[in-house]
């Protein structure tokens, strides 16, 4: 039987274009993040499934890569029940890893924490444009800090790397948990019954208000409830009066601070920002997983036509391991979707001294050889990228190659030249 060249479903063979653009923006996720004082660290790919499984990872918790027991430990013959069978999984995301981490840390680490994490996920989902089943994400959390100040610094940290990586007149959309559930109980929706109000609002960019109506009458929702609730999404603007809206509006449900502190963070952020982008207020913004517990915030790009990042507060997560409830918020860009809107707009990394191409005529003699060789050294210790081949017969089209990969300069070396 031939063995199959192609990868697994979901995942990518990444081309050497493609490796430098993700070479270079890791590059420059390390270079910026230091500059606002997050340290790296890196947890392990495979997690305990207890852990995984938490009804901390909403959705995602339904595509998780399981591992089976190993060696004496797996018993196929007599195994009852899936607990037999597994005792790890693939991590499909880097929030619950960390959290795990720092539980088993905390003394050893400063506080509060600022955290840098890149590595690859798994999640058994549909491959579609922009998503595959193995992919890398790259996080940046505050633990140990209560206040907004770890908002301001996640989404200045985060809009000043896309700055740098050449992306401008995005939107950082931004809401809170805290009033999603006060808008929810203001309309006389059940407590638990809220989840289920989300998932359905979640919808609203695609199905829009309309839809959202008839999905809640179909969940058996009263008429005036949901009149009430959609009412409100009508009325509510996306700058800070929309926040001072619902701050009046839900006073009986919501305490003022939660309001506050997100008009506190929407004006900082946009008196000190140094990228070309706008922060707007965003009543129907959920966020699926279920361990956010105050604000949320995502990344929406019009050249993508969806999100290219998120994250959020989750207060509560690390208390699931020590018992005490440890403040946290983190930030995640969407690595793979912006390597791939870099890769589409052909974007070229900036070079200081440029890349440069040495083609050597075949059968050089080894002592001219020397001397191209200890030339290029040169130029390499000066900081120049120096690529030497051997020249093909089809030199236009070994050139457009190269042309291609960024070399801007060819060096042609001949034997009766030297």
């Amino acid at each position: 039987m031939a063995l199959k060249k192609k990868p697994v479903t979901g995942m990518k063979d990444i081309l050497p274009r493609e490796m430098e653009i993700r070479n270079y923006v890791m590059n420059m996720i390390r270079e910026t993040y230091g500059t606002f004082g997050f340290s790296a660290i890196e947890t392990p790919c495979v997690e305990h499934i207890e852990n995984l499984c938490s009804k901390q990872g909403g959705e995602n918790e339904k595509l998780i890569f399981k591992i089976l027991k190993r060696g004496e430990k797996l018993k196929l013959d007599k195994a009852e029940s899936e607990a037999d069978l597994v005792d790890s999984g693939l991590r499909y995301d880097l929030t619950v890893p960390l959290s795990r981490y720092y539980s088993n840390n905390a003394n050893e680490l400063p506080a509060p924490f600022k955290a840098l994490q890149m590595g690859n996920v798994w999640r058994a989902d549909r491959p579609q444009r922009g998503r595959f089943r193995q992919f890398m994400q790259c996080d940046i959390d505050i633990l140990g800090e209560p206040t907004y100040l770890a908002e301001i610094e996640l989404v200045l940290a985060t809009t000043t790397l896309l700055g740098k990586l050449d992306f401008h007149n995005f939107t950082i959309r931004i809401n809170d948990r805290k009033i999603l559930k006060a808008m929810a109980q203001y309309s006389g929706f059940p407590q638990e019954s809220f989840d289920t109000v989300f998932i359905i609002l979640d919808k609203m960019d695609k199905i829009g208000l309309e839809g959202v109506a008839e999905e809640l009458e179909k969940e058996g929702f009263a008429k005036d409830c949901i009149d009430t609730y959609l009412g409100m999404f009508q009325e509510i603007t996306s700058d800070i009066q929309g926040v001072r809206f619902c701050k009046d509006k839900l006073k009986d449900v919501l305490d003022p601070k939660v309001a506050e502190d997100l008009e506190t963070i929407i004006t900082t952020v946009e008196s000190v920002k140094s990228a070309d982008f706008k922060m707007a207020f965003d009543p129907t913004l959920v966020r699926g997983m279920s361990y956010y517990t105050g604000p949320i915030f995502e990344i929406s790009m019009d050249e993508f036509g969806g999100s290219v990042g998120g994250g959020g507060r989750y207060d509560e997560m690390i208390g699931k391991f020590t018992g005490n409830n440890t403040s946290a918020c983190g930030f995640s860009i969407g690595f793979e979707r912006i390597v791939m809107l870099l890769l589409e707009r052909d974007y070229q990394i900036p070079t200081k001294n440029g890349k440069k191409a040495y083609l050597i005529e075949k059968n050089m003699p080894a002592d001219k050889l020397l001397k191209i060789l200890e030339q290029a050294r040169e130029e390499r210790n000066a900081g120049t990228q120096v690529n030497i081949s051997i020249m093909k017969k089809n030199k236009k089209f070994q050139k457009d190659q190269m042309n291609a990969e960024g070399y801007t300069e060819f060096v042609e070396f001949f034997r009766d030249k030297m």
